[in-house]
């Protein structure tokens, strides 16, 4: 808690410093905004369609009405900024965003606790689940239940404070809502209108209470990459920047042992493995997963949460999941990954092969076909930056003679990165979502889903359906000035103050049944919902937990263990397996053999094999690929 709480200050001090842009500065501003949603924004046509909204025309008349405005009428600059938020807000899409300046870029406004929502037979109820170190008030705590919010209904001012934000569908702004009353990352939010907050509640003893608590303005931790960059990293990230701003803040404010463990670097690699709590499995990423074991009703599996995606190595975050799941039980794993707003669009779908015999086929993406998209894609079709564009430059090339709204869909992540090493795990698997799922994670969901690895438990009835790759205004001018020469004709102009604004670039399309479907704004549905109890809150997502083990229980566990001997140039392979009736042998991918399985332990012997090659297991259930293993001679 010491992390945040040490240098934080009263809301109204720190607005008192806010307040430079010039005329010239906020007409900047607008001018590039029209720009990037008119020129670069993938989902337009789908926002308007969907949300009967018209950004564009707000922004003109946002800027006609600033022309008649001069130094000494204008708007106060909070005006301002909540004007350019509210537009980005309307299309409801939280990967495009207006990102305010200094002061706010980079700083917290907060209260000093937590509010969740549970539900039991008479209804949804508000808890509080954490308190900052240090923070009292008579009968407060985890377990209190918040009744109103500055005299209003805590149901109604949650719904009232999601409607001011960008979620794709009500799941998503009712989370966000929440989220929002108690912590607001003044980069992407405008500040509260309030300087204090009344909560009534009834205390841990049932009694009635009430308490008034300030807003608290401090710096958050740092975010893990540079998005405005040139770098690979910056140019494949899948994010919601709220939720990253928000999942940084509540690690310092609340779980502040993981950032010591991280020393301060977000989603750090530690060069030893470490555990975060006393039942966690050891891991070099203390603040990307937390993994161990859970004892539920149905049987004892495993537990893996994936905390954010956001990481700067995708192989590294694949390996250390595989690492983790081969250290939990193997007759079932439950990998959660609510509240993660996405990251390196890599990652999410690297992990997808270790999960499934199934080859990847990774999500395709797509521009809109734009003449400024096409001039970025012309600039970097043969990649002379790192970031290769080609694939999507030839069918941009042409939308102006053949009319095409969008580029061709081409998959950002390599289906030969995605399909590496193959299946690790081989138990059920069964995934815990919510309405804070979005970007990369709606992209790991939807791969998920498309193919067939598990069940899907929704916490909420859909994800938050964010479906594209992101880049900043920043990033985009980059683009365009890199490598030298740079464009002298590009139309991005630096912005004032620490500035930037953020679009959705590329649209995701899903593959398997549903292929070609958006994932924006149409999200992935569950198989089953788990409404959250009571127990889930204060007792560590009990029945939660019990519902995955259900699900597990009911699923069928297969085995296919795979060792191997090599003498001379006759290789012995012993097949131990489970839940399998035939498995077929290939030699770097060149069929060996094809046995039947009777249940007992099979040896086989292959001739003429020399050290380096391939072997392949393929195991099939009722004619049906069920289990893969891959083993290097």
């Amino acid at each position: 808690m010491q992390i945040v709480e040490s240098g934080a200050v009263p809301l109204p001090q720190f607005l008192a410093s806010a307040g430079t842009l010039t005329l010239g500065q906020r007409k900047l501003l607008i001018d590039q905004a029209l720009l990037l949603l008119e020129q670069n924004y993938v989902h337009l046509q789908l926002k308007v369609a969907m949300h009967a909204v018209n950004p564009l025309q707000r922004l003109r008349v946002m800027r006609a009405r600033i022309e008649r405005q001069t130094a000494e009428s204008m708007e106060a600059e909070w005006i301002f900024h909540r004007q350019m938020s509210s537009i980005f807000h309307s299309v409801r899409d939280l990967h495009t965003n207006y990102l305010l300046p200094v002061p706010f870029a980079g700083q917290l406004a907060f209260l000093p606790f937590l509010i969740e929502k549970c539900f039991d037979q008479t209804g949804e109820h508000y808890l509080i689940t954490r308190t900052v170190t240090g923070y009292a008030a008579p009968q407060f705590g985890p377990g209190a239940e918040v009744t109103h919010w500055n005299g209003t209904p805590i149901a109604r001012a949650v719904a009232l404070n999601g409607a001011q934000f960008a979620g794709s569908n009500d799941a998503a702004n009712l989370a966000r809502g929440l989220e929002s009353l108690t912590l607001r990352p003044l980069v992407i939010q405008s500040p509260p209108d309030e300087e204090w907050v009344t909560l009534s509640y009834l205390g841990l003893d049932g009694s009635a209470q009430e308490l008034r608590e300030q807003w608290k303005v401090t710096t958050n931790l740092p975010p893990m990459t540079d998005l405005d960059a040139l770098s690979p990293a910056s140019a494949l990230m899948g994010l919601d920047l709220d939720s990253d701003e928000k999942a940084r803040a509540k690690k310092a404010l609340y779980v502040g042992h993981v950032v010591e463990l991280e020393g301060g670097r977000s989603s750090a690699q530690l060069s030893s493995p470490v555990a975060a709590g006393g039942t966690d499995l050891p891991t070099t990423m203390p603040g990307v997963f937390r993994a161990r074991e859970a004892v539920t009703a149905h049987g004892t599996f495993g537990h893996l949460r994936i905390f954010t995606f956001s990481v700067t190595d995708p192989v590294a975050f694949r390996d250390e999941f595989v690492r983790l799941a081969a250290a939990l039980p193997q007759n079932g794993l439950i990998i959660d990954v609510r509240d993660n707003g996405g990251g390196h669009i890599y990652a999410s779908e690297f992990t997808l092969q270790t999960l499934t015999p199934r080859h990847i086929s990774p999500e395709p993406v797509q521009f809109v076909s734009t003449p400024l998209n096409l001039r970025i894609c012309r600039r970097h079709k043969d990649n002379p930056s790192g970031i290769d564009l080609g694939p999507w430059f030839d069918s941009l090339d042409l939308a102006t003679e053949t009319g095409a709204a969008y580029s061709a869909a081409k998959p950002i992540t390599p289906e030969d990165g995605a399909n590496a090493i193959g299946q690790t795990y081989f138990g059920p698997v069964v995934l815990i979502t919510d309405a804070r799922v979005y970007s990369a994670t709606d992209i790991f969901a939807a791969g998920f889903a498309d193919h067939r690895i598990g069940r899907i438990i929704g916490v909420d009835d859909n994800t938050g359906a964010g479906g594209a790759n992101v880049w900043t205004h920043g990033l985009l001018a980059t683009l365009l000035n890199e490598p030298p020469p740079a464009d002298p004709t590009s139309p991005y102009e630096a912005l004032p103050n620490g500035a930037n604004m953020r679009v959705s670039i590329r649209r995701t399309l899903r593959v398997g049944e549903l292929s070609g479907t958006p994932v924006e704004d149409l999200g992935v549905r569950p198989d089953s919902t788990h409404q959250m109890t009571r127990r889930d809150l204060l007792e560590g997502n009990a029945d939660l937990l019990d519902a995955a083990g259900a699900e597990l229980a009911a699923m069928p566990n297969r085995r296919l263990d795979v060792a191997t001997s090599l003498a001379g140039s006759t290789l012995t392979v012993d097949l131990t397996t489970e839940g399998l009736d035939r498995v077929d042998l290939y030699l770097d991918d060149r069929p060996i053999s094809s046995e039947d399985l009777a249940g007992a332990p099979l040896s086989i012997n292959i001739l003429e094999v020399t050290a380096g090659q391939l072997l392949r297991t393929d195991g099939f259930a009722a004619g049906e690929l069920a289990a893969s293993r891959r083993i290097v001679v």
